[in-house]
């Protein structure tokens, strides 16, 4: 099986705020409320992707979700490159439905 790798940066073409609101929308985000006595969630684009992160801006999904992958990198003006690649078994287990 094959899948897609994504190596992108968005440090280039955007500001501080408009990278912290990419990383929140993109990876998800761990909050607390009054003090730390509230925690949660807020979910991203990848924790509905299954995917496998290699490193900070270093991704690989299945071909089926790519396309959700490159419209949001372009909705931030983010500078990414996308190859095929082949998965290992263990890299399509993960991208069936767990996620890494």
């Amino acid at each position: 099986m094959n899948g897609k790798i994504f190596v992108f940066t968005i440090f280039k073409h955007n500001d501080r705020k408009n990278i912290d609101k990419f990383c929140k929308k993109f990876y998800g985000q761990e909050t607390s409320s009054h003090g730390g006595k509230y925690h949660y969630r807020r979910k991203g684009l990848l924790d509905d992707i299954p995917h496998i992160k290699l490193i900070r801006g270093v991704v690989i999904v299945s071909n089926d979700n790519a396309e959700k992958v490159i419209e949001f990198l372009k909705e931030f003006n983010a500078e990414y490159y996308v190859r095929d690649v082949i998965l290992l078994t263990e890299d399509e287990e993960s991208l069936k439905g767990g996620q890494t």
